[in-house]
């Protein structure tokens, strides 16, 4: 199976480099910031460099052949039409089926990005992304290179029900390229479209530290995952928002960046007592520890209610 197709990414990195600099004079306009360093936006693009180089490198060395491996598996040729294995024609190019693929893509997405933040493992590779204290487009394009090996594998089940891979391909670049543009705070409240749409305000959410704002706002695209699926959280104007992780201090050492998530947890797997606790360590929640030292992000929120509780009954 030969795919023909022009990733749009191909077009987006340009765009990217450029809403980078609109963006950074803007703010230079205004006079002293806290929205750009420029440590930090070296470190975040040394990162996007090497995932620039490394992504097209996977997608020639596996995630295409994993992708058309399950699509031909699930989907093959039958009197010269392509029959799915559970009994119908596969999808074609018709628009319906384009629609269907990106919200198949984006409920995918919310799902990988979740599990990202509540599986330890899975937040190793994720939470470079996390790792500046600054929100802005530089932090935008900060993806870890491991994001490219876990990513992948939660997407084919698209092509396993009957879409092509050229289409599931297309739709996770609109996906990317929407999530780029979500990175800065030039943009205010969107009205309306706050109901469906993932927005910026709400974006400036998911990146907080702050307690009330932990592992909230996972849509790509559409927010309505999110509030189906108990996670979303409003932007208040009220609340200071702090970026960054938490216990953690700013690095500005790529390498350190990408790595230092898993070096903690071979840190603590060799600290284990039995296995059950190294399991827990690897595919637990994030700060999950035997003892109680450290807590996991629902851990901390339910201490924060409880807090609140008791000033409100005072």
């Amino acid at each position: 199976m030969e795919l023909e197709l022009t990733n749009p990414m191909v077009y987006a990195v340009p765009c990217f480099v450029a809403f980078i600099l609109m963006e950074i004079v803007h703010w230079k306009k205004r006079g002293p910031n806290d929205t750009y360093n420029l440590k930090d936006l070296k470190a975040s693009s040394i990162i996007a460099l090497g995932t620039a180089i490394l992504g097209p490198l996977a997608k020639i060395t596996y995630i295409t052949w994993l992708f058309v491996t399950v699509y031909e598996v699930f989907n093959p040729m039958v009197n010269g039409v392509r029959m799915n294995i559970f009994g119908y024609q596969s999808f074609g190019y018709e628009w319906y089926f384009w629609v269907l693929c990106q919200l198949g893509d984006d409920i995918t997405f919310y799902w990988f990005h979740r599990l990202s933040h509540t599986i330890r493992f899975f937040w190793a590779a994720h939470i470079p992304h996390h790792s500046s204290e600054y929100f802005n487009y530089g932090t935008g394009i900060r993806i870890s290179w491991f994001t490219l090996v876990n990513k992948p594998f939660f997407y084919i089940w698209l092509m396993a029900i009957g879409f092509h891979v050229e289409m599931v391909i297309i739709c996770l670049a609109i996906e990317t390229i929407y999530q780029f543009q979500l990175h800065t705070k030039l943009v205010p409240k969107l009205g309306v479209l706050e109901k469906i749409l993932v927005t910026h305000t709400q974006h400036q959410v998911h990146h907080g530290k702050n307690i009330e704002y932990l592992d909230k706002n996972h849509g790509g695209i559409l927010s309505i995952w999110d509030r189906l699926f108990g996670s979303f959280r409003e932007y208040d104007e009220k609340i200071k928002i702090e970026y960054g992780i938490l216990n953690k201090e700013l690095s500005f050492n790529p390498i350190q960046i990408i790595t230092h998530e898993y070096q903690s947890i071979w840190e603590d797997v060799k600290s284990s007592k039995n296995l059950t606790e190294a399991f827990k360590y690897v595919f637990g929640p994030p700060g999950w520890s035997p003892d109680g030292s450290r807590k996991t992000a629902r851990e901390l929120q339910n201490e924060l209610k409880l807090e609140q509780v008791k000033t409100t009954s005072n």
